[in-house]
């Protein structure tokens, strides 16, 4: 498991390498560690390091591992990264602290009505379809703003950031200037863009957080 740690404590470096290069603040940019497909066991190396926030792509995944680290570590923040389903709205407002992944009506709808039934209120992000792939999550980006409007004006839900996954095969740095300027004009103050291979492109662009999962724990 050093490995892992060491991966780790790089990729830290890097982030704080690609702030200062870019002007940025020291500490402007959280690490998401992306967890998904790794057990507790290959987790806990990168927890007992000092990591906390870490992300998730499944439900019901993340409530088969996350739970007993939770209580072990009552400080970790959970972020929901991969696509919500409507009927996993109930579980993944109970278990996570943040769901990046709101992209349309109905989960908006969904979320509202479980945040007040259940009193609690993860902070959300709306999901920006950047490169317009028929197979990706994620809201068009020429109805972002609006449905970010829509978000707070007709379900009463406080959005503070925009999220995207650029297309794998194109340069990323458009995608993020996109979204950078959409997050502009829908009045959010956070940005999750970046994963492993261009998260300090991300970062250039003005990413308050990135997903980084492989280069920390190694390909699934």
């Amino acid at each position: 498991m050093g490995d892992v740690v060491q991966q780790f404590f790089a990729v830290k470096a890097k982030i704080a390498a690609a702030e200062q290069e870019a002007g940025r603040d020291a500490g402007a940019v959280t690490l998401v560690a992306v967890s998904k497909t790794f057990d507790a066991a290959e987790i806990s190396p990168v927890i007992e390091a000092g990591q906390r926030i870490f992300g998730e792509n499944r439900v019901q995944e993340a409530q088969g591992k996350w739970p007993d680290l939770k209580d072990a570590f009552p400080d970790i923040e959970l972020h929901l990264i991969g696509p919500l389903q409507s009927n996993k709205a109930r579980e993944a407002v109970a278990l996570f602290d943040v769901i990046e992944t709101v992209d349309r009506e109905k989960i908006a709808a969904e979320l509202a009505k479980e945040i007040a039934r259940q009193g609690r209120a993860p902070r959300l992000y709306v999901q920006v379809n950047t490169g317009s792939e028929p197979q990706k999550a994620g809201i068009e980006p020429r109805e972002a703003v609006a449905f970010v409007a829509r978000c707070r004006d007709v379900h009463g839900l406080a959005i503070e950031g925009l999220m995207c996954i650029p297309p794998a095969d194109e340069n990323p740095g458009p995608h993020f200037a996109l979204l950078e300027k959409l997050g502009h004009e829908a009045g959010v103050a956070k940005l999750s863009m970046g994963m492993s291979g261009d998260y300090e492109t991300a970062i250039a662009f003005g990413a308050t957080s990135v997903r980084v999962g492989s280069a920390i724990f190694g390909s699934r």
